[in-house]
């Protein structure tokens, strides 16, 4: 005769339920986790311009490609518009750290640089001063960016960086290239740092091409392979739609197997009038 099976032991039981908490308590967490990239996502998606501004014989695209580790909410960003002097400013760039502290960071050093930016049209100034009121507000973090002003009267085009992503560009005379000019540290770090600032005078038809090292560098790929990729698309699509060529030039980032963010700002600029 079988006899009756035995209750299981006080340990299985008590193995059984604190299986049960860790369960909870896992879950708690993936809840907690989500709801900060979510509340990160939703502030960097209202930090960037809800629109890009129009000239006449000047046209602007950008396009933002988010990273692929849903954790990693990075602080890249774009920004392009219209001066008090009546040129454009278009800047780029890239911040320290991948959470929502970064992306609130990121959202100060746009801010910071646009409203100095209507203080002085000079990239060296704009930048310089960006850099002293971050260092001053003691935020402990650092941001790569790419100033550049370009006044479509005179033609002449001035650019400012700081630690970052060199510009790619190309003329519809066949000329292209990687403007590795010399910049400065990022911002944020060295405490009034005088940012050098190179000159170029736009004599044709052209395209700028300002990306964040999202799209040119990866676990699959150096940053130099990244950039001759993205310069080879800007020597054959100088002429194409900037919005055209904008999908095309993120679309590297899958190359490089990217989990950073990833952030492409394109202006295309039709030349002179005619006399």
């Amino acid at each position: 005769m079988r006899g009756h099976r035995a209750d299981p032991p006080d340990s299985a039981q008590n193995l059984l339920i604190t299986l049960g908490r860790l369960v909870d308590q896992a879950l708690e967490r993936i809840k907690l986790q989500r709801a900060r990239v979510e509340l990160a996502v939703a502030l960097q998606r209202h930090m960037l311009p809800p629109e890009l501004p129009e000239l006449p014989g000047v046209h602007i695209a950008a396009r933002y490609a988010p990273s692929r580790d849903g954790l990693a909410v990075g602080g890249d960003w774009y920004d392009a518009f219209l001066m008090l002097d009546g040129s454009l400013g278009l800047a780029i760039g890239d911040v320290q750290g991948h959470d929502a502290e970064a992306v609130a960071f990121m959202g100060q050093v746009r801010t910071s640089l646009r409203a100095l930016a209507e203080a002085t049209s000079d990239p060296r100034e704009v930048l310089s001063r960006t850099n002293d009121l971050l260092i001053s507000m003691g935020f402990g973090l650092f941001a790569t960016c790419c100033f550049l002003r370009f006044d479509p009267v005179t033609r002449d085009l001035h650019v400012s960086r700081a630690g970052h992503v060199p510009m790619v560009w190309a003329t519809a005379g066949g000329r292209s290239g990687i403007a590795l000019d010399r910049g400065g540290p990022p911002l944020g770090i060295v405490p009034g740092e005088r940012y050098p600032v190179t000159h170029r005078r736009l004599t044709e038809a052209g395209v700028l091409v300002l990306i964040t090292d999202g799209v040119v560098e990866g676990p699959d790929f150096p940053m130099e392979s990244g950039l001759a990729e993205v310069a080879k698309l800007v020597r054959a699509g100088f002429d194409a739609d900037p919005d055209v060529l904008a999908s095309a030039v993120i679309k590297v980032a899958e190359l490089t197997g990217h989990r950073d963010d990833a952030a492409v700002l394109v202006t295309r600029y039709d030349g002179p009038p005619a006399a």
